[in-house]
């Protein structure tokens, strides 16, 4: 591995890419999204290719590098930068121009296939809105090689790509799960833009695009059948020299941080305190829903329970702080782009948090599967404190004994895709009859499940601690053979009786009480 400190070996640029492109290199073409599961990663999918431009001198091919035992590209980390980003990706040489070429004709247009990594120094994203120019553009951010393929012995419809950081495999696919085929992307190029030989094109990454940093080690390969390229190591060092006063700084914003690593928000962000204290929790659990539910009926909230489910866990008690996932119905087009791969429920359960309750919204369809025993096993590992569906529940008895309090509306053996597709993420939800928002306190038992408004709860709470008290209070004089016309509910007199008991100026709220 290189020494992220002592490497020795400058950054790669184009003119390290002319033997291996023959020539010098053209127009570097790279796809916004083209794979379905990097689809569902982002949560869009496009309904047309996008593009956008690299610079010939981002184009580089591996060389000899001291402290490597293959040759590598180097590139640098500008100084100042802390997000590079790489994304595995197989690339085309063209090596027969053209323009309005049919995606019949596409194919013999193409010299090459190889592998390529497109770098990105994310820093820079928010100075370029969008069109990458900076922080994908930098000399040797588009490493390719080590080898080309030729395309004329290659089927473009089954290509392989894979990737690993240090030697662990974190992006897998083929061309067959794009979204547009090699061929339609070639054929949609050029109806615009004649293509020239030379030209390269960045055909997207799968998903599992992350960072890494100086001193790491990315790999890319991509094969077709027998024939392979190698794989093309990249490493990368930290600059020294800043780009002056009047270019863009380097910014790493949480937002970029999330973007190229692919991982949640929430992540880089720090928590806000939360609503939910501990204290507040154990409050909430010392007083009935019942109790819950008339306090918030005298605010006004008559609609907050969510109806016709049952727990996995009956006698325990289920609080936390919702997060929200939102199905629609299954149509196969959109399963296929939205229902496979790291889809939105995957990404959902694996973000949750200690104390989170993920309530799902299956439009009340419980003839198909929401979750199964492998997620709910992932909400326990994360401390989510429960789970809410007004759907079906598959692998039933296994998710019962995984032990996460679950309220369903059965158990169902189909699979998700019979009749749902995970879409929305955090956002108001309808779930059992009410609406349900991220953030909202739930508390779930016995009596059903419902859902408290967090700028509310303290007050509720507050009064359901003294309506216990009252009914406490009512129980024991009724206990002690008081009628409970006048005192339940307690009349004017019981209720100084009641207060005096509470603030301890009485001694027995029986003495001298009458109906």
């Amino acid at each position: 591995m290189v020494d992220a400190d002592t490497a020795s070996a400058a950054p790669a640029t184009a003119l390290a890419a002319w033997d291996l492109l023959g020539g010098r290199p053209g127009t570097v073409y790279a796809m916004h999204i083209g794979y379905a599961a990097r689809a569902a990663q982002k949560g869009r999918t496009p309904e047309a290719p996008g593009y956008f431009l690299k610079t010939a001198t981002s184009l580089a091919a591996p060389a000899p590098v001291e402290g490597e035992t293959d040759p590598a590209t180097v590139v640098e980390l500008p100084a100042g930068a802390e997000i590079l980003g790489f994304e595995g990706e197989i690339a085309l040489v063209i090596g027969r121009g053209g323009r309005r070429i049919s995606p019949e004709d596409a194919w013999g247009h193409v010299a090459a296939v190889t592998a390529a990594n497109d770098l990105g120094a994310f820093d820079f994203r928010r100075a370029d809105k969008g069109a990458n120019v900076r922080s994908k553009g930098g000399d040797g951010f588009t490493p390719i090689g080590p080898t080309l393929l030729p395309a004329a012995q290659i089927d473009p419809a089954d290509i392989e790509i894979r990737t690993w950081k240090d030697g662990e495999l974190v992006q897998a696919d083929s061309t067959s799960t794009q979204l547009f085929s090699l061929r339609e992307i070639v054929a949609d190029l050029s109806q615009l833009i004649t293509l020239v030989e030379g030209d390269v094109i960045l055909t997207g990454t799968p998903a599992g695009a992350s960072t890494f940093l100086p001193g790491e080690r990315v790999e890319v390969e991509v094969s077709a059948g027998e024939l392979s390229t190698g794989r093309l190591v990249t490493t990368s060092v930290r600059g020294t020299e800043p780009v002056i006063g009047v270019s863009a700084q380097p910014k790493a914003t949480p937002e970029q941080w999330a973007d190229a690593s692919g991982r949640p928000l929430s992540d880089f962000t720090e928590p806000e305190a939360p609503v939910l204290t501990p204290e507040l929790r154990e409050r909430l659990g010392r007083v009935a829903l019942a109790t819950l539910s008339s306090a918030l009926r005298k605010k006004g909230l008559d609609n907050v329970s969510i109806d016709g489910l049952r727990s996995t866990q009956p006698g325990t008690t289920m609080i936390g702080t919702v997060r929200t996932l939102r199905y629609v119905p299954n149509r196969e087009d959109l399963f296929r782009s939205h229902g496979g791969g790291y889809n939105a429920q995957k990404r959902l359960f694996d973000s949750l948090r200690e104390g989170d309750v993920l309530v799902m919204d299956a439009r009340q369809q419980d003839r198909s599967g929401t979750l199964g025993d492998i997620l709910a096993l992932r909400a326990r590992h994360l401390g989510a404190a429960g789970i809410v569906t007004d759907g079906g529940v598959r692998d039933l008895d296994e998710v019962t004994e995984i032990g996460i309090p679950t309220f369903h509306a059965g158990g169902h053996p189909a699979v998700l895709g019979r009749l749902h597709v995970p879409w929305g993420i955090d956002e108001t939800i309808a779930c059992g009859g009410t609406s349900v928002q991220p953030g909202d306190i739930i508390v779930g038992g016995g009596d059903g499940v419902l859902v408290i408004p967090p700028a509310l709860v303290e007050e509720v709470v507050a009064e359901a601690e003294v309506q216990e008290e009252q009914e406490a209070f009512i129980a024991r004089m009724v206990d002690e053979g008081h009628p409970v016309d006048g005192l339940f509910p307690m009349n004017t007199e019981w209720k100084a009786r009641f207060e005096a008991e509470r603030s301890g100026a009485g001694t027995s709220g029986s003495a001298g009480a009458s109906s």
